[in-house]
C-alpha cells in the first residue's frame, strides 16, 4: 500500500519550503498554509526530501 503524505495545518509556520522543494505535491492554500494536492505527483523520496527540510516537521506520512 503506498503513502500518502499530509500536513498538519496546525503546526504549518507557512515558509513555502515543501512547494519549493516539491510543487507537483505542496502548494500553498488560501490561507498561506502547505497543503498537499497531489499525492501522487512525485515519487515518495521527493516527498520525503521536503518531509525533511520542513522546519516544524509539519508533514507526515499517513498509510
Amino acid at each position: 500500500m503506498a503513502k500518502t503524505p499530509y500536513v498538519d495545518q496546525d503546526v504549518c509556520i507557512s515558509c513555502n519550503l515543501c512547494a519549493d522543494t516539491v510543487p507537483e505535491v505542496f502548494r500553498m492554500n488560501d490561507d498561506n498554509l502547505a497543503e498537499v494536492y497531489d499525492p501522487s505527483g512525485a515519487p515518495e523520496d521527493k516527498i520525503q526530501e521536503a518531509i525533511d527540510v520542513c522546519p516544524v516537521a509539519c508533514i507526515h506520512w499517513e498509510e
